[in-house]
Order: structure tokens, then C-alpha cells, then sequence
């Protein structure tokens, strides 16, 4: 015999208040299996597993329209849970959005003019993003002299934000969209390419064969990198080879550019390195600033390692050392 419970009972079992339970028969979509000679409502276990999944469901955001088709069979739950989902994630990344906002107004002072923007910021279509990103570097490159590969090679420097970024990521966008947008940012941007690249070295920088020679360059740093990090001494065999293989890049790097190949005066200058006059050079380099924290904030967007000064530093000093003889 199929035993059938009070509404009390039934309460107690799905953890649904009684004035719930009488909502849903009211309106059709559970009702009471029978009723006592008193009229009061009766379930039994089936009614109660509909009950208990009505409540699963309404927790999960699904409205009465909904239950009852899943309750009727006329659609499967696991379409309702994807539609759902859907619905879920795409709360989570607004949810996201505003976090990455607030914690920006909490982190400075930030005026309601600017927490409109970033607001905009954050809620930007892809497609958004992407001619924000162009324009920029159209107005930084306009009338650039220089190899076209070059000017390409900047413009292909832009954010990928995720489709479910992090919060630090969502915060990197709202500081790159309003530097890219920073006419002061731009116009000091735009006017250093052009003093740096003004000259005929300069626009020989930017060839293919340069740039290559350049990426070379920075995988061999990137090995003196490594091996510094691992902890080989400076007055190792090991550092001195990767030491002497740099200079021979640097007095090679030199020739390309002014045509006089001199490796003794490479050596010389790294043997001289100095972190301090180092820091007061690149201080003074107003463009490749610019450039270095526009390509930091682009990789922490991109989820890519940012680029640090720090390592480069200790690295020149203990291939300094290793030329030298001496321990770092």
C-alpha cells in the first residue's frame, strides 16, 4: 500500500515551508497525490521526490514555467540545465566585472565620472576592445618611417582577455583602456617612436634582419637567465662561455649597426655594468617605458609571464662577473 504523509510530514522531508507546498499545488505543479476525510492534503514518496526536485530547481534560478515542462516531460532536465548554465556564467563574468571595478575604486581615489567608465570598461564586446586597440595604434604609428613589419609588429601587441577572466586580469583592462585613451599617454608615446626611429639607425632597428638579431639576443639573455637562476657561479666554465657568447652577440649586434665589429670594447662595456646608472638610463627612455607598461599590463590580460627589469639587472651584473673571473 502506498503510504501517503501529512503536509507537516512532507515539509519536514523536503525542507520546503508548508505555504510552499501549498503554492506549488495551488498552481499545478505538484499536487497533493489525495486528501483525509478532513480535506486536509496527503502525498506519497513520488510527490514528494517532484517536490523535492521543484526545490532543487527554484534554487538553481528555474522558473514555474520551466519546472512544469521538466515535471511533464515536454523538456529534459539536462536542456534546462544548460540553458541554466548559461544563464549562471554569464552572471559570474558581470559578477566578475563589478569586483574587478570596485576593487579599483577601493584601491584609489576614483571619482563617479571614472567609475562610469571602468563599468564601461569591463562590460566591452570583443569587438569593442579590438578597435579601441587599433585606433590607438593607428594614431601612435601614423606617419611612422620605418620597416612596415615593425608597425605591425606593434599593432599585433594587443589584449586577449579571456572569456572568463580573472579579476586581476579584468583590472589590467580597465588601466590599459584608459592609458590607450590617455591623449597625453598617446601623444608621448607617438612622438618618442618618432625621435627614435627618425634617424637611419634607427629606422634599421625596425628591419626583419634586426629584429631577428634581437630576438636572438634575448633568447641568449634568457639563457643566461636560467643559468643564473639555477645558481651556476660567475666563475664557472659555464657562465664564462655564456658570458663570451653574448659579447661576441653584442660587438656582432654593433657591426650591423654602424658597420665596426669591436668584441674587446663589448667585453669592456658589460665588465662595467652598473645597476644604478643602468635604472638612471632606462629612466630617461620616456617611449620604451611607455611601451614596457603597456606590454605588461597586455601580458597579465593575456595570462603570459609580465616582463621584469629585476632579473635583467642581476643577470647583466653576474655576466659582468663571469667575464671578470669573480664570483657574482
Amino acid at each position: 500500500m502506498n503510504e501517503l504523509y501529512s503536509i507537516g510530514d512532507v515539509a519536514r522531508r523536503t525542507g520546503l515551508s508548508v505555504s510552499a507546498i501549498r503554492f506549488y499545488a495551488d498552481e499545478g505543479v505538484v499536487t497533493p497525490t489525495g486528501h483525509t476525510e478532513g480535506g486536509f492534503r496527503q502525498y506519497d514518496v513520488h510527490a514528494i521526490a517532484r517536490l523535492e526536485l521543484v526545490r532543487t530547481l527554484r534554487d538553481l534560478g528555474a522558473g514555474l514555467g520551466d519546472i512544469r515542462r521538466v515535471l511533464a516531460a515536454e523538456t529534459s532536465l539536462t536542456d534546462l540545465a544548460v540553458t541554466h548554465l548559461r544563464l549562471v556564467e554569464d552572471q559570474l563574468r558581470q559578477f566578475r566585472a563589478r569586483r574587478a571595478v570596485l576593487r579599483t575604486i577601493v584601491r584609489q581615489h576614483t571619482t563617479t565620472e571614472q567609475v562610469s567608465l571602468m563599468h564601461k570598461l569591463v562590460s566591452m564586446s570583443d569587438d569593442d576592445r579590438d578597435r579601441l586597440i587599433t585606433e590607438f595604434w593607428n594614431f601612435v604609428t601614423d606617419g611612422l618611417d620605418v620597416h612596415p613589419s615593425y608597425v605591425q609588429a606593434l599593432h599585433n601587441r594587443r589584449p586577449d582577455l579571456p572569456e572568463e577572466p580573472t579579476t586581476e586580469q579584468l583590472e589590467a583592462w580597465i588601466e590599459l583602456a584608459e592609458l590607450v585613451q590617455d591623449e597625453q599617454f598617446r601623444t608621448a608615446l607617438r612622438d618618442n617612436l618618432h625621435r627614435t626611429f627618425g634617424t637611419e639607425q634607427g629606422k634599421l632597428m625596425t628591419t626583419p634582419e634586426m629584429t631577428a638579431r634581437a630576438e636572438r639576443r634575448f633568447t641568449l639573455l634568457q639563457e643566461a637567465r636560467a643559468a643564473y637562476e639555477a645558481g651556476v657561479p660567475a666563475d664557472s666554465p659555464q657562465a664564462r662561455d655564456i658570458a663570451e657568447r653574448m659579447a661576441a652577440d653584442t660587438a656582432e649586434f654593433s657591426a650591423a649597426m654602424t658597420g665596426k665589429r669591436d668584441l674587446e670594447q663589448a667585453r669592456r662595456s658589460m665588465m662595467a655594468f652598473d645597476r644604478h646608472r643602468a635604472a638612471q638610463t632606462r629612466a630617461k627612455l620616456t617611449g620604451p617605458n611607455l611601451l614596457r607598461r603597456y606590454g605588461t599590463l597586455v601580458a597579465t590580460i593575456n595570462g603570459a609571464p609580465t616582463p621584469d627589469q629585476d632579473w635583467t639587472a642581476a643577470v647583466q651584473e653576474w655576466l659582468a662577473a663571469a667575464l671578470r673571473g669573480d664570483t657574482a
